[in-house]
């Protein structure tokens, strides 16, 4: 159920007892219910390491949320991004690879969920979070005036990696479903995948855990030639796209490094975010 109380959008999400508001969005919302946290191995509370630069980095994440930051009313449900910020599965860039990119995705017209997943080094909790807040979002996508069938995934080096691996590996939840929300589809319907890490092995072979198939979603590939070692990432996923029948646009760049989000550095790469939109509006008209 949701009303509008002044600027404020009110939600009722029956299933996890809990009431989303514009206060709490901001905050972030489990996306698990009580007590039903699969795969948890910790309980540190979540912390903000230091910082020199302008980058927030989030560490000991063991309460997975979904941050929601809904376009602006267009007279019909939105597409939608989940976003998965990188980091190394150590730490995420909360602002730089989350926050700002939902921002620029709004402007897109598109409504954008950041995921909090678990870190650091627990990559199948990770995968788990993953799995279950797409699905969530599908699930609740008329409370929040989403298209259920345009809801893509956003991932930035460890984020794309944990993007891939939910767009090659959906058929079946990594965890013991529980509640009726798994049972709705967790498949992204698009991918942007954000100088990928992690996901080869020697002569560009995919690692075991991405098994890409005709059903793999449409997805945009970025990197730049000078991001070594993990430039060959996204060269073997292209590969395994094309191989596979998967519609798949790359840009690989001259240079521009790694980690660079939607930042200006001067490099080739600054004009991924306009090559991204143009992509975007071709796959969710």
């Amino acid at each position: 159920m949701k009303r509008r109380t002044g600027e404020a959008v009110v939600v009722m999400a029956g299933c996890l007892g809990l009431v989303w508001t514009a206060c709490a969005q901001a905050e972030g919302v489990p996306i698990w219910p009580a007590g039903k946290i699969p795969l948890k191995t910790s309980d540190a509370a979540e912390r903000v390491t230091p910082s020199k630069d302008d980058i927030v980095r989030l560490t000991d994440v063991n309460e997975p949320t979904l941050t929601v930051a809904l376009a602006p009313d267009a007279g019909r449900p939105a597409p939608a991004v989940m976003i998965c910020p990188g980091g190394g599965y150590g730490i995420l860039a909360w602002n730089h690879e989350g926050t700002e990119v939902a921002a620029w995705l709004n402007a897109q017209g598109i409504s954008a969920f950041i995921l909090k997943y678990r870190v650091p080094k627990n990559r199948d909790a990770a995968f788990c979070d993953a799995q279950r807040a797409l699905g969530l979002i599908r699930a609740k996508a008329s409370a929040y005036r989403v298209d259920p069938k345009r809801i893509g995934i956003m991932g930035f080096s460890a984020g794309a990696h944990l993007s891939v691996r939910v767009s090659t590996d959906f058929s079946k939840r990594f965890y013991t479903p529980v509640d009726e929300d798994d049972a709705v589809s967790c498949r992204p319907d698009f991918a942007l995948i954000i100088y990928p890490a992690y996901l080869y092995r020697d002569g560009f072979t995919l690692v075991p855990e991405l098994p890409v198939t005709a059903q793999t979603p449409p997805t945009f590939l970025l990197q730049a030639e000078d991001d070594k070692p993990h430039v060959d990432s996204s060269l073997a996923y292209f590969i395994a796209l094309k191989a596979a029948g998967v519609p798949a646009e790359m840009h690989l760049f001259p240079d521009g490094g790694h980690g660079y989000g939607l930042r200006k550095k001067q490099k080739s790469t600054d004009v991924w975010p306009d090559l991204a939109a143009a992509w975007l509006r071709r796959v969710t008209q």
